[in-house]
């Protein structure tokens, strides 16, 4: 028996992390591939038999898995974050929240013929769209900062708004059904007992950020200390009420997100982490657990609820809930399109499906197969759709993955104004009005602030930039930097400047907390500025089947520097961990000295030229301020 256990929990984790992995790998949908896996695994090949491996542990663990993605999803809840946005985010969820409840729950009962019962509780829960599967379509759609931030805040609060409406729905019942109250007193007591659970998840939340502020509790220990206070919050607020927890654990994360914490940031990251083994586990158990008999149910009806959800429900609430708005029709429009369904959705149905199938409501477990329907009708369509419906409504960007440079020198602005010419959008960030200057004049987007404030999530889309270059002159704030924003834009494209690269230098910073090293040689900010002000410059070229690879090499000066190519539309940067090896059809940035600065190839001569009358005409202008300015 034990044997068998540890076998089902190890498949379970390489099915789930498994799937995520070729998920990333392949650009695909991770919620579809898991799925995937857990039919294979169930229904398919009867390798996996969740509810009978596990017993009376199998509604414990989803419980418990939910407890944690809930707790994880309101650590991202921020309200100072939702100031900017003004009457629409709060009216998508607050108003077109309960419309598409009610309409939803219609449709569940009219149309795929679920009981009044599952088919409000259902309804309930279908208020959701995740931010772990909206966030993915978002980066991949490219679209403007508000209706990206409308879907993005939305799938955040309605995570947890729907997962309460089905909480108290429930409760509502189970309650009724269990004992001889009145509805007036079933109420009563539904209201006090979520009153306190909201209490208790609160009061735990605020004593962990009182602790973890007074240092009461020691770094190594924070992560641990939090997840066993996140269980014993799950576990005493459903003494209070039934799955109550569910509630306790979402105010704690949500009171935790809005209070003054150290290191809150590293413990996001661990819930994260921790949240994603879940939802691995959950979504292979949920599938692996569904039965011929129960997908056999799924008929037409199942078909055509999906598109009433799709096509009625949805397009009716955003309609309604943005009247007065100042949304314009062409963001109206991608609002009532794009919804996907997540992971809550399926782990929530799944825990709720048991509990009402356990109370006596015959068509409860039906509410599993209708998630997955929704999951994978959404996630494939809005995943397929949102990218040409945001070039056509002209809400997406048509420009690639950009370039964020922190730090502001006559060096990197140097380089900032190189990448533009190649037609991607450069961002150029210092905390120093001075040095932004020449950025400035330069017509270079620029952001004045510390990029490590909270500010700057106000204001930087991060989502537009595939590439972080931090080149500052202090190694230190470099490698924070990249191993800040690291998460958000992935650390295999986080670069920094590092003069000293071994780990046993004692003025050097640990390999393993700093970005990838930008330039495969050791240089200083100090030594770019000295060549820079002794004349080195830029210098396209353009690769082909004339002008090959072995000419340029052949040209190229010895102590001339690599930098960095545009490689069919992608950047590929000179970096100590990947020396940039030149191919025929690229456009290759190399750094040189002015004595060498000769033309390779017509196309460099023209560009060097122009470079030149550009700094020239620069110097005039600046001249010229300098001459008015008091």
């Amino acid at each position: 028996m034990t044997e068998t256990l540890l076998l089902a929990i190890a498949l379970i984790g390489v099915l789930g992390v498994g799937a995520q992995w070729m998920a990333w790998r392949f650009n695909l949908p991770g919620i579809v591939l898991m799925s995937i896996a857990g039919l294979l695994a169930g229904p398919v090949f009867h390798i996996l038999q969740p509810e009978a491996t596990f017993g009376e542990f199998y509604r414990t663990i989803i419980s418990v898995a939910v407890a944690v993605i809930l707790f994880e999803g309101g650590l991202q809840l921020k309200f100072r974050e939702l100031k900017g946005l003004g009457r629409g985010v709060v009216q998508l969820c607050f108003v077109g929240g309960p419309i598409a409840w009610v309409l939803g729950a219609m449709a569940a009962h009219h149309i795929a013929g679920l009981s009044w019962p599952t088919a409000i509780v259902f309804g309930g829960i279908m208020i959701v769209t995740g931010p772990t599967v909206i966030m993915p379509l978002l980066r991949q759609a490219k679209l403007t900062s508000r209706p990206s931030a409308l879907l993005k805040w939305e799938g955040i609060i309605n995570d947890p708004v729907g997962a309460l409406a089905a909480v108290i729905v429930y409760e509502y019942l189970h309650t009724r059904n269990i004992s001889n109250l009145t509805d007036f007193q079933v109420f009563g007591s539904l209201i006090i007992g979520t009153i306190l659970c909201v209490l208790w998840g609160v009061l735990v939340g605020w004593l962990m950020a009182v602790v973890f502020r007074r240092g009461w509790v020691p770094e190594y220990l924070k992560s641990p200390v939090l997840l066993t206070t996140v269980l014993g919050t799950f576990a005493l607020a459903n003494v209070i009420q039934e799955e109550g927890g569910l509630l306790a654990v979402t105010a704690m994360g949500v009171t935790m997100a809005n209070v003054k914490m150290p290191s809150i940031n590293q413990l996001r990251h661990f819930k994260e982490n921790i949240a994603i083994l879940f939802v691995a586990g959950v979504f292979v158990i949920l599938t692996a657990n569904l039965s011929w008999e129960t997908l056999g149910q799924l008929d037409g009806r199942a078909i055509l609820f999906v598109a009433v959800m799709l096509f009625v429900v949805r397009p009716v609430s955003v309609i309604f809930s943005t009247i007065g708005t100042d949304l314009k029709w062409p963001e109206r429009l991608m609002l009532a399109w794009i919804a996907p369904r997540g992971i809550v959705a399926v782990a929530v149905s799944g825990l709720f499906a048991g509990l009402m199938a356990a109370d006596g409501v015959e068509d409860g477990m039906l509410m599993v197969p209708l998630a997955f329907a929704m999951v994978f009708a959404t996630v494939i369509l809005h995943g397929f759709t949102i990218a040409p419906l945001g070039r056509m409504l002209g809400l997406a960007s048509t420009l690639p993955p950009g370039v964020l440079i922190v730090g502001a020198s006559p060096w990197s602005i140097e380089l900032a104004k190189r990448i533009r010419e190649f037609d991607i959008p450069v961002l150029v960030a210092d905390p120093s009005f001075r040095r932004l200057r020449s950025a400035r004049q330069a017509g270079l987007d620029t952001f004045y602030g510390e990029i490590l404030s909270e500010v700057s999530e106000h204001h930087i889309e991060f989502s537009r930039f595939g590439y972080l270059l931090a080149l500052g002159g202090n190694e230190a704030h470099n490698a924070l930097v990249c191993t800040d924003l690291a998460p958000e834009m992935d650390r295999a494209k986080t670069y920094q400047l590092t003069a000293q690269r071994r780990d046993e230098s004692r003025t050097t910073v640990s390999y393993s907390l700093r970005g990838r090293s930008f330039l495969s040689v050791e240089i200083s900010l100090d030594e770019l500025l000295r060549r820079h002000w002794a004349g080195w410059a830029f210098q396209f070229t353009k690769l082909s089947e004339e002008f090959t690879v072995e000419k340029y090499n052949e040209g190229l000066p010895d102590d001339a520097m690599l930098v960095m190519a545009l490689r069919k539309g992608v950047l590929v940067f000179d970096t100590e961990e990947s020396p940039l090896e030149p191919q025929n059809g690229d456009r290759v940035l190399a750094y040189v000295p002015p004595a060498e600065r000769k033309p390779v190839q017509p196309e460099t001569e023209v560009e060097m030229s122009r470079s030149k009358e550009a700094e020239e005409l620069e110097a005039r202008k600046q001249a010229a301020i300098d001459k008015v300015s008091p």
